[in-house]
């Protein structure tokens, strides 16, 4: 894969909408305002490839996000945003549950919990989700900048413990701590050796606002 050769393909509301390729597919879910498209951003090398909004729940399409013609990110809507009405609450609930029970091209989903919190209920349900649907328990627990040094271990164990899982990947969006970890969890669940993520500038074949 060359991670230079990235671009958002489209975003879509519904199924007819999706891209028709048989390219492999890994979805990122979670809260609103838990940081999905800024992590995305970090491991793509990007700063505004996946558009980050400072008010919660302006996320309401599902982005899909082309890697060098070979794999999807797919940034789904975010869930348990308070200040919307009941009515959109169900509308996006509608599409994610669409695209996670519909889409045969989805290969792994991540789930994304805010590190200074302990999971919701709502984050419970997503990770139970994920683990009946026979993916691998995959977490990443953003915001680590955000926490003090001396608090991070009794952080990581509450949201272990909440989830009953040791798969928890702490991430800073900001400064890149734990990004290398998750590519390589990701690089593991799709089968990608280090030596096939290229940067090189050939084959460009999508508009690269960066480079690795």
């Amino acid at each position: 894969m060359n991670l230079n050769n990235v671009c958002l393909t489209l975003s879509a509301v519904s199924k007819r909408q999706y891209p028709q390729t048989n390219m492999p597919e890994i979805a990122f879910v979670g809260r609103s305002n838990v940081g999905k498209s800024s992590l995305i951003n970090k491991l793509l090398n990007r700063k505004n490839l996946a558009r980050v909004s400072s008010n919660p729940g302006k996320t309401a399409t599902i982005n899909f996000y082309d890697i060098d013609k070979t794999l999807y990110f797919v940034d789904l809507p975010g869930y348990g945003f308070a200040k919307v009405s009941k009515s959109e609450k169900e509308k996006w609930s509608n599409m994610i549950e669409e695209y996670l029970n519909s889409r045969e091209q989805l290969v792994q989903v991540i789930l994304l919990v805010d590190f200074r919190h302990k999971p919701t209920s709502d984050d419970i349900m997503m990770f139970n989700w994920i683990v009946q649907s026979g993916y691998d328990p995959f977490v990443v627990a953003t915001k680590l900048d955000k926490v003090k040094s001396s608090q991070r271990e009794n952080s990581l164990k509450l949201i272990m413990e909440t989830l009953n899982t040791a798969n928890v990947i702490p991430v800073s969006s900001e400064n890149g701590d734990g990004i290398d970890l998750v590519w390589l969890k990701l690089k593991e669940l799709i089968g990608v050796d280090d030596n096939d993520c290229e940067s090189s500038e050939r084959d460009k074949r999508c508009h690269s606002s960066g480079s690795l």
